[in-house]
């Protein structure tokens, strides 16, 4: 019997999905230890209990993808509204050396998940999945990626495996990355750095990236200070801001379905959620950068986290769980690979690149985090560092500002490449 449900319905199956997640994550520690998000603690539940369904009753669910591609294009376009430029100019050299070395790593678990998938006798197009696209990606690119190989490419139970993948990576990173961190520390009797009484941009940038002005103008080395020294001038998301952001989003989302249609059947085709991000990236810049335009990052963050969570529900609720079976052997055995690369890379590329120091150590333990997860699972795995030991402020600032948007514009460009190369 076969049930489909409109917007309405999905919206509401989706939230309910979101509160399920938030019980499951506060009653849970595993899923608190491990960032597990509340959309994928909800979700995965959701998707056992729809093929229960399926195969006890014969039950089968179409959701409306409407509404799921729209949310997909809104978070995609939210990390491309936050990509400001002169921020890189600001963090400096070790922000751009750090942001190359994430780029080397994307490259690698791409060659390494398409060279493991052909080995192993799956379509090279999963490799990728078990690559960058779940690892670095998380669940957000997963589930993007996925609609994309499943509709063009005819990969079957590419968004399945991408979601558990990107599961699989959360509790990963967050398993390795601290000890990795530690273990560098100890074996090198490497001694905390202290901070520095004399900021650099970087760490005068950090306290005002999602919270106040980004005007480019004579006094933003003042907007940069620290939140507490200005308490008084927070912005508050208001009827008005909010008009103004979901502009800036229908903007991004309208510049993605025209390019969409102009880029169709030529060299620079590429993926709706890959131009909403291009979109977000050229409006954020051109407005602050040209016309000096206050862009309010919290609001976008807003936007875009809500949008995230329910096309996350919702995709887990699509999922097809029984599509995995004849999977599970090989990708299990890439999962593995693709963790100790992870761990080798960090230990004998990311620390020494960035300076074979604390702050390094503290880096690589974050590098983990989000090369494996997300970004959250790399903060959590400094923390951890960092409770132990010292404050490490050039990590907690350049971590972030790479995991937030630098690295979903690399990876987003890695895999355009590798998904047009002739052996895929």
């Amino acid at each position: 019997m076969e049930i489909t449900l409109n917007g309405y319905y999905t919206l509401i199956l989706a939230t309910l999905v979101l509160l399920l997640g938030r019980v499951l994550v506060k009653r849970i520690k595993f899923l608190e230890d491990f960032n597990i998000p509340e959309p994928v603690a909800g979700g995965l539940v959701a998707a056992i209990v729809v093929y229960i369904l399926n195969i006890v009753w014969g039950y089968s669910f179409n959701f409306h993808q409407g509404l799921q591609t729209a949310t997909m294009l809104m978070f995609f376009a939210s990390i491309g509204l936050s990509a400001d430029f002169s921020r890189l100019k600001a963090g400096g050299t070790p922000l751009l050396i750090f942001t190359i070395v994430v780029s080397v790593f994307i490259i690698l678990q791409d060659i390494v998940g398409v060279a493991m998938a052909s080995a192993l006798g799956l379509d090279p197009l999963l490799g990728l999945v078990t690559g960058s696209i779940a690892l670095t990606g998380g669940h957000g690119t997963a589930g993007a990626w996925g609609i994309t190989l499943e509709q063009e490419y005819g990969v079957v139970g590419a968004t399945t495996l991408g979601i558990a993948v990107a599961t699989y990576g959360l509790v990963a990173g967050g398993i390795v990355g601290g000890p990795v961190a530690r273990r560098l520390i100890q074996r090198l009797g490497l001694k905390p750095t202290l901070a520095n009484p004399n900021p650099s941009d970087i760490e005068k940038v950090a306290g005002a990236q999602s919270l106040y002005s980004t005007k480019h103008d004579e006094d933003s080395a003042h907007s940069n200070k620290e939140i507490f020294e200005r308490p008084d001038s927070m912005r508050f998301i208001t009827a008005s801001s909010t008009i103004e952001t979901l502009a800036l989003f229908a903007a991004a989302l309208a510049f993605a379905d025209v390019m969409t249609i102009v880029a169709q059947d030529t060299w620079f085709e590429l993926p709706t959620f890959v131009w909403a991000l291009a979109g977000g990236v050229i409006i954020r810049n051109v407005l602050t950068i040209v016309f000096n335009f206050d862009m309010f990052d919290r609001s976008i963050d807003v936007f875009g986290n809500a949008s995230l969570s329910l096309f996350l529900a919702m995709a887990l609720l699509s999922l097809k769980l029984w599509q995995l079976t004849d999977l599970a052997g090989p990708v299990l055995v890439i999962l593995l690979v693709q963790t100790v690369i992870m761990i080798i890379y960090v230990y004998f590329i990311t620390f020494k690149v960035m300076g074979k120091d604390y702050d390094a150590a503290v880096l690589s333990g974050g590098h983990c985090g989000f090369g494996m997860g997300a970004t959250p699972t790399a903060i959590a795995n400094m923390q951890a560092v960092t409770d132990r030991y010292l404050p490490s402020p050039k990590a907690f600032l350049i971590v972030p500002m790479v995991g937030a948007f630098f690295v979903d514009i690399v990876n987003a460009t890695v895999l355009q490449i590798f998904t047009k190369l002739p052996f895929m």
